[in-house]
């Protein structure tokens, strides 16, 4: 009888709370949905002007990704000069003034001070460290409390997306009635990562004891599942999608199946000033290795360490002497930062510092200073989106080994014999034995590929992204200011 008044109780406890949760599913929650709509809507029916903002909460990182918002907001301001440009940015540790000029320092970007700045508090809500736990799915609910809090500080006519933070985009389209513009460098899910789920392989977003349970493997799989229909559903609610190259091009189609208003856009690269350059790079007392990218996991720069490692089996010791691995990036924060000195500690491991050097959130002008010392360029970031540091290094000269998936894969690098531009590699073995290749090639040869490469670059450069952008988000202005002059 105990037990059975227990379980009553039991049951009653939880009856109430069923009764509680679906009363604030059912009403409550469409009762705010509905207030904020009419809030938002009449907040920008108050205005006479035509507002755009570009939502990039991390927008004073420095990386590939704030290049194509810069040169977004430069183009966009060149076209419509009436339209009043505003950024939501996450940055409260900058001012206006301090982030445009760390934009000309880093990309020789001048921006006038007329851009509005809105500043979000609540960027902790995406960050991965938070999430210890279903990282994706956390991350991509974090990002709709930042929308709340953009739209709370301002309601733009037109929302450009520039980070891919695909689950704000139902929040401004259908509460605040915005048009939106999607920049999708890499999709928040892929089916590469459940292919690492179902084929039980260790990666940064599929942790070891994951991978060696079954149990736990079915789980993430259909974790994985849920949140891949989560995602098409937020990107129905884009007007414009742009991509960043075929591999994102592919994955999106896929995902959300919308091709009629799906766009490649190829991010800018510096391909002009880095082309002024000199193009020959003797080998003479020091030969510099040079790795472009963010200091974020992802990048795997451990393998730029083991190609080194490897590479001292394929060289001779007055080889070796010379040579100098240069790790150019930038770091976001604290666990960037952290991860810079993980990978000092493992370069120290491998008995390789003395052949490794990092230079971190370096200036324009000391990148294009590493670009002319440098030889060879290495980067190992398995299916890389795209690769603007991949484009740069080739269009300042060196010779480019790069990983053979993504970006440079499908639109960068081609390793045919009539029109070999750079080399493709899987492992530390083909990256150490193609760097080796390039160090024993005659002098002839490499300026071949160095000529094949520079020529290969002019699809990327930063007017031919200028152009292709502002053709793609000429539909949701619904003005002509006057016409893009190249």
């Amino acid at each position: 009888m105990f037990l059975i008044s227990l379980f009553g109780q039991v049951f009653y406890i939880f009856l109430i709370v069923f009764v509680f949760l679906s009363t604030l599913v059912i009403i409550t929650l469409p009762t705010v949905l509905y207030s904020s709509r009419r809030r938002f809507k009449a907040s920008k029916s108050r205005r006479k002007t035509f507002d755009v903002a570009f939502f990039h909460p991390y927008c004073n990182a420095g990386g590939g990704g704030e290049r194509v918002l810069w040169h977004a907001i430069e183009a966009t301001i060149h076209k419509y000069p009436s339209v009043k440009i505003h950024l939501y940015t996450g940055d409260t540790n900058a001012s206006p003034k301090e982030i445009l000029q760390k934009v000309d320092k880093r990309f020789g970007i001048k921006l006038p001070e007329s851009i509005n700045f809105l500043y979000l508090h609540k960027r902790g809500w995406i960050e991965a460290s938070k999430y210890p736990h279903f990282t994706l799915l956390g991350q991509s609910l974090g990002s709709i409390v930042l929308a709340f809090e953009a739209l709370d500080l301002f309601v733009p006519d037109v929302c450009i997306d520039t980070m891919g933070c695909a689950f704000v985009y139902p929040v401004f389209s259908y509460l605040a009635g915005c048009k939106v513009v999607s920049y999708t460098h890499y999709p928040t899910i892929t089916s590469e990562m459940m292919h690492k789920v179902v084929s039980r392989s260790g990666a940064h977003n599929n942790r070891d004891y994951i991978a060696r349970s079954p149990i736990l493997t079915a789980a993430k799989l259909n974790y994985y599942r849920i949140f891949a229909l989560l995602y098409r559903f937020a990107g129905k609610f884009a007007d414009i999608i742009m991509v960043n190259s075929s591999w994102t091009e592919n994955h999106i189609n896929s995902l959300w199946r919308r091709p009629m208003i799906t766009f490649k856009v190829y991010p800018p690269c510096d391909t002009e000033e880095l082309q002024k350059l000199p193009l020959e790079r003797p080998i003479d007392d020091k030969i510099k290795i040079v790795s472009i990218s963010q200091f974020r996991p992802e990048k795997n720069h451990h393998l730029q360490m083991q190609t080194m490692y490897k590479l001292r089996q394929f060289v001779s010791e007055e080889m070796w002497d010379k040579l100098q691995l240069v790790v150019v990036g930038s770091t976001r924060n604290q666990e960037d930062d952290a991860w810079v000195q993980d990978l000092k500690d493992f370069a120290k491991h491998l008995s390789i510092e003395d052949n490794v050097t990092f230079k971190i959130n370096v200036s324009y002008e000391q990148l294009k200073n590493e670009f002319q010392e440098g030889l060879i360029g290495i980067h190992t970031m398995w299916n890389e989106h795209f690769g603007i540091g991949v484009v740069e290094c080739m269009a300042a000269g060196l010779i480019m080994v790069a990983h053979k998936s993504g970006g440079p894969l499908l639109d960068i690098i081609e390793e045919s014999d009539t029109s070999r531009n750079g080399f493709l590699a899987e492992d530390d073995t083909e990256y150490a034995q193609a760097i080796a290749i390039i160090l024993l090639m005659s002098e002839n040869v490499r300026n071949r590929i160095r000529e094949a490469a520079r020529s290969s670059s002019n699809r990327f450069s930063i007017e031919e992204f200028k152009i292709n952008f502002l053709r793609a988000v000429e539909p949701v202005f619904g003005i002509q200011d006057n016409d893009y002059k190249t």
